[in-house]
């Protein structure tokens, strides 16, 4: 480790410490390879993590951005978005220079996961950040000699000031899933999403760039290679009913989610397939 790379702890539980010249903060958690906090240069931190998130070594932590691998929600036999983000990962490489910092994590299959998904991976999650930038990769390898599918997603937790002010720009046009209206297909047909009840929706076919528009600010969200998008706040009862969150935390959050989910990623063997999404505080 440098000092601009650092293990630390919170909560009790271990972390990376990323740190640039400039002032950009991540701290991405072992513990599922979760980014849980990240201040670009000059700013305040741009993921919701919730007061009530539970650190003990085997619960999900809520906010941040899990990493939904193999599977996105309960699309599948396995447990809800898969096993990669409840599982401990290792530090497999870091790196820093004047204007950034990355570290690597890496994640491969062994007897609890193949009692769960009989398969041979490596995956590996990449976070880089510098300046007002934060990237993040996902990496698949497919280990084993048959060829296998997954879904997964980047279930990143914006922090907002408040969920009824902002406005997201650029999937105008787009077919989604509604699940919170029994998964019916519709279509978008306004200029900008906005947040006044549950929003769950997987839209499809996404543009690689999209920007949430707040009062004061704004944060541009590039994607690559995930041709879904998922946009979901739980809104008030819903929230209400999470045990790890506020009464009150939807307002406070909104996830954008990177995710490929409508057509499962089908790696043969010895292939690789890898997803990455963008922020960029404004």
């Amino acid at each position: 480790m440098t000092d601009q790379i650092e293990v630390a702890e919170l909560h009790g539980q271990p972390v990376i410490k990323l740190q640039t010249p400039d002032g950009a903060v991540a701290l991405v958690s072992l513990f599922g390879a979760q980014v849980l906090s990240w201040t670009p240069a000059g700013g305040e931190d741009r993921l919701y993590l919730s007061p009530q998130a539970v650190f003990d070594g085997r619960s999900a932590i809520r906010g941040g951005v899990p990493v939904c691998f193999p599977q996105f929600g309960d699309r599948g036999p396995l447990p809800r978005h898969g096993f990669a983000r409840q599982r401990r990962w290792v530090v497999s490489n870091t790196r820093a220079g004047k204007e950034y910092a990355v570290a690597t994590l890496s994640l491969a299959d062994d007897d609890e996961t193949r009692a769960l998904w009989p398969h041979a991976f490596a995956a590996e999650m990449s976070v880089a950040i510098g300046g007002s930038r934060l990237d993040l990769e996902l990496e698949v390898t497919n280990t084993g000699d048959a060829p296998f599918a997954f879904t997964a997603a980047l279930h990143t937790y914006l922090k907002v000031r408040e969920a009824e002010a902002l406005r997201i720009e650029g999937l105008r046009g787009l077919e989604y899933t509604d699940a919170a209206d029994g998964g019916r297909l519709k279509k978008e047909t306004g200029i900008g999403v906005v947040i006044d009840d549950e929003v769950d929706r997987i839209y499809h076919h996404a543009p690689p760039t999209l920007l949430l528009r707040e009062d004061h600010r704004a944060m541009g969200i590039h994607a690559e290679n995930f041709p879904d998008v998922v946009i979901w706040n739980p809104w008030v009862d819903k929230c209400a009913a999470v045990a790890d969150m506020p009464a009150d935390g939807f307002r406070r959050m909104l996830c954008i989610e990177a995710a490929a989910v409508r057509e499962p990623v089908e790696l043969a063997a010895g292939a690789s397939w890898w997803g990455r999404q963008s922020l960029v505080a404004m």
